[in-house]
């Protein structure tokens, strides 16, 4: 195993990372971290609670590491999006080192890295408030250049103590609106095959299995006259990829999208008996009862596209009835959501969309520019990066790859937006541009 990043913004736990994570958090309630528990909760609250926050689209989660184990988190807390005053104020939460990883510097360094995600995301002040014990804590804060502005004598209460909690703020300089309009990736921010990015956090390469008429293809620009065939067998196609080492697939009935009711499904059923690792599926999801019925069947999660801008009470519905399993799928051309198979274009912004899907409890959303989609000339990274940096939720991105530079590109462009997730390949796939190996390697 590859040894991670000592610290990194987390948007998965694997069942090791949450176990790791569950007993550093009970170790520092006993050792009285602060953690705002008193008393150790054991695996089964702790498990609860982490993979619920990860669905919070106002919380991100950090981690930091010790010989790739991780030993301690903290929290980045943005206000409501109703709160327009404080939206350019950020809070920090729970940050901690277990007791068995201390005197490292580790916790300096999980520091370091919350400040600079709260920089790079435009905002303007970190504020944080600690109780009186955590000395440590509070040493931590004032070497880092935070101002104490306040105490508040009834704090909290532990046992039969009452105590003080102390109130500190930083202005981050250098920092830009949040609304501020991302830098422009241009060709000399294009990384050769062979980059390594800095950032050990894993993204995620989704295969793409466009279904037309029962059969994988591909299209130019979303055009449906303009699809090429490249096989006429998607199970075979989805055990190919899960073959070639891919952790998940991304499916689209096509047909689907332009109907607005599933038209594929011998295909889709195909591909979920096929297939050995998760799926994600999107075309023509449009009422309850047919979100319902795909993930009944063993879709891991759904893609709503056209329906989130027209009926943006379903994606809340669903989002409440089956949370962490839904997938927002924002297509664009020039910036304006498209919808109904990408042949009506409106006039709402893709962030403005994006916003509204985080609202709704989306687990992450899934970024198209169409212009680019199987054109094989690159992502539109200035979207994409603008997009991640917007919302607090996982962005994946598509429409566009060609080679493994453009892959290479976007992994570094993901060091300047943590929110990007993984990216879906389509024809560069397909045509052999780009091989599944090489592609694992450079996102790894």
């Amino acid at each position: 195993m590859s040894r991670k990043k000592p610290v990194q913004r987390i948007l998965k736990l694997d069942e090791d990372d949450l176990q790791a994570l569950c007993e550093a958090v009970d170790a520092a309630i006993l050792d009285g971290g602060g953690f705002g528990w008193i008393q150790p909760q054991g695996r089964q609250v702790l498990a609860r609670y982490f993979k619920g926050l990860l669905l919070v689209p106002e919380r991100m989660l950090f981690a930091v590491r010790l010989d790739s184990v991780i030993v301690g988190c903290a929290q980045l807390v943005r206000a409501a999006r109703n709160n327009e005053a404080q939206a350019m104020c950020v809070t920090l939460m729970h940050l901690f080192v277990a007791p068995y990883a201390r005197k490292q510097g580790l916790g300096t360094l999980l520091l370091q890295e919350v400040e600079n995600a709260a920089r790079s995301m435009g905002y303007r002040v970190l504020n944080v408030d600690v109780p009186e014990t955590q000395t440590a804590a509070i040493d931590l804060f004032r070497k880092a250049g935070f101002e104490q502005w306040g105490t508040h004598p009834h704090y909290a209460r532990i046992g039969d103590q009452t105590v003080s909690g102390l109130f500190f703020t930083k202005l981050l300089d250098n920092a830009r609106p949040a609304t501020a309009e991302a830098p422009r990736m241009t060709q000399a921010d294009v990384a050769p095959a062979e980059y390594t990015s800095s950032s050990s956090r894993p993204l995620t390469l989704y295969p793409a299995i466009d279904l037309k008429d029962g059969a994988c293809v591909r299209l130019r620009r979303g055009e449906m006259e303009d699809a090429t065939v490249y096989s006429d067998d998607p199970a075979a196609q989805a055990r190919a990829w899960c073959n070639a080492g891919f952790k998940w697939l991304h499916a689209v009935d096509l047909n689907g999208a332009f109907a607005g009711q599933s038209a594929n499904v011998p295909a889709v059923r195909a591909i979920l008996e096929a297939s050995t690792v998760p799926m994600q599926l999107g075309g023509g999801l449009r009422d309850m009862k047919a979100i319902a019925s795909w993930l009944e069947a063993g879709v891991t999660r759904v893609i709503l596209g056209s329906v989130a801008v027209k009926n943006p009470a379903l994606v809340r519905e669903a989002c409440r009835a089956f949370p962490g399993r839904i997938v927002a799928g924002i297509d664009a051309r020039s910036g304006h959501v498209a919808t109904e198979g990408w042949a009506e274009v409106s006039d709402m912004q893709a962030t403005e969309l994006a916003l509204r899907m985080q609202e709704a409890g989306v687990a992450a959303i899934i970024f198209t520019e169409i212009s680019r989609d199987g054109m094989l000339e690159g992502l539109d990274l200035e979207q994409t990066v603008a997009l991640a940096n917007t919302v607090t939720i996982p962005v994946i991105a598509s429409g566009g790859v060609g080679s493994i530079d453009h892959l290479a590109a976007l992994r570094k462009a993901a060091d300047q937006a943590p929110g990007i997730e993984g990216v879906i390949v389509g024809r560069a796939l397909y045509d052999g541009r780009v091989s599944p190996a090489e592609a694992l390697k450079v996102l790894a």
